[in-house]
């Protein structure tokens, strides 16, 4: 066998390779031969069946196995002899005009990218820092408590977050527009679930009270029959129900799963689980800026097999997402080219902190294991259970191994950046600052 490498770019290389018919007709008759010893034909005793029948009928499946098997073996020991990294699979192509008695073709593939890691020493991030007090606790417990909302008749007019119970009628041009018209119809003011205008209108009507009133739907409404356009409604005020908030007390306790309803109990489970948050949060925002100074710092270009492969992978990933909504996808495309830029961002991500967790020792060791199932654990009412759950099978453990890893090189690339400690609002870090 011969072998010839050609590099075609960065990342692809041609193997031209030659195998000796022979060696081929040789294999064909070998497969033949052991194909014989268990046929089984009409008329025949198994093993009997004369090898000119064999060959006739399974002659061309032995020929195609025996090629392939021979351009697999020379691809391999190319391969290895280079000591190159495959990426994907080889694309396979016949030679034209080979030499008589030969079997010539050549295979076309990428390989991974060599990953020089660069320093990282001018690079800043900046770690959010929050510590959690008595104001963020009452605050989460101000956001369960209108998560626990109940609403009351009231005499009065209506005001921003009342529910409030109207008919309305709709008419464009002297005429009643399609889906302008309903009764009974629930809406809280405030909640955006109607037009502004719509609800500035109804906002001080009491119960009983009508009103007519015109008003322009916005631009990009997505009527596009109505949008832009002037608009006469007619509403009834059927009723008007005050919010009323849960008291802090034992009752409400209960209902978030205190069992023996004491408040303090309640509020230290509060800043247990959001101290956990916040926690979760400041890793992330760190990880994020982590990661982009890791590909700043470690330009590489990456195998376009290994991207078709990612793009596939979170194209599945989109369509799974979409049928536990609810959503049947069979009828949605989902492309995976849509995902190909997140697509390249992970397969950089993935080779550069391979090489670093090689390159820097960052492993994973079994007691950092333990403590991250340890803390995951703790928001769970049996701790024990899944630990138990996490331990059970290698694969549930390598997923906390995996993670682990990932903090050790978040951890890693903040100690050589120029990292500093950034005081943020409960509002920032949540993501409800205005």
């Amino acid at each position: 066998m011969q072998t010839n490498q050609e590099t075609q770019g960065a990342l692809e290389r041609r193997i031209d390779m030659t195998v000796p018919m022979a060696e081929i007709e040789k294999e064909v008759d070998s497969r033949l031969k052991r194909m014989a010893r268990t046929v089984k034909m009409p008329g025949f005793r198994p093993g009997k069946v004369p090898m000119k029948i064999v060959a006739q009928t399974y002659g061309s499946q032995a020929r195609s196995e025996a090629i392939g098997a021979a351009v697999e073996k020379v691809f391999g020991d190319k391969v290895r002899e280079q000591n190159l990294r495959v990426a994907g699979y080889p694309r396979i192509e016949p030679k034209q005009g080979a030499g008589e008695g030969t079997l010539e073709f050549s295979a076309v593939f990428e390989v991974y990218p060599q990953v020089p890691l660069g320093a990282l020493s001018e690079h800043k991030i900046e770690r959010p820092t929050l510590t959690v007090g008595d104001a963020e606790v009452d605050k989460t417990i101000d956001v369960l408590r209108k998560q626990r909302t109940t609403f009351e008749a009231t005499d009065r007019a209506a005001q921003e977050g009342d529910r409030v119970v109207i008919d309305f009628a709709g008419s464009k041009d002297g005429e009643l527009f399609e889906g302008g018209k309903a009764e009974d119809f629930p809406f809280v003011i405030g909640a955006g679930s109607m037009l502004q205008d719509f609800e500035t209108a109804v906002t001080g009507l009491k119960a009983g009270e009508s009103k007519t009133f015109d008003m322009t739907f916005p631009e990009d409404y997505h009527a596009k029959n109505l949008a832009g356009q002037l608009v006469q409604f007619e509403i009834t005020m059927k009723r008007v129900e005050a919010p009323k908030l849960p008291e802090i007390d034992a009752d409400f306790a209960k209902a978030l799963g205190v069992a023996d309803g004491d408040v303090t109990k309640l509020r230290d489970e509060v800043r247990a689980n959001l101290e956990r948050e916040v926690k979760r949060r400041i890793q992330a925002k760190t990880k994020e800026q982590v990661m982009d100074a890791l590909l700043a710092a470690n330009p590489i270009e990456v195998p376009k097999a290994l991207v078709e492969q990612e793009s596939l992978q979170l194209a599945e990933n989109a369509k799974r997402d979409l049928e536990m909504r609810g959503m049947k996808t069979k009828d949605i495309p989902v492309e995976p080219a849509w995902f190909a830029d997140q697509a390249v961002r992970r397969v950089k991500l993935g080779l550069i902190m391979a090489e670093l967790v090689k390159v820097k020792e960052l492993y994973a060791k079994p007691e950092q294991v333990r403590a991250l199932v340890d803390e995951m654990a703790q928001s769970y009412e049996d701790p024990a259970e899944l630990v138990r759950w996490y331990y059970a099978q290698p694969e549930r453990l390598a997923q906390a191994e995996a993670v682990v890893i990932e903090d050790n090189v978040v951890a890693w690339v903040a100690s050589e950046a120029q990292t500093t400690d950034k005081p943020v609002s409960f509002d920032e870090l949540m993501g409800n600052a205005a």
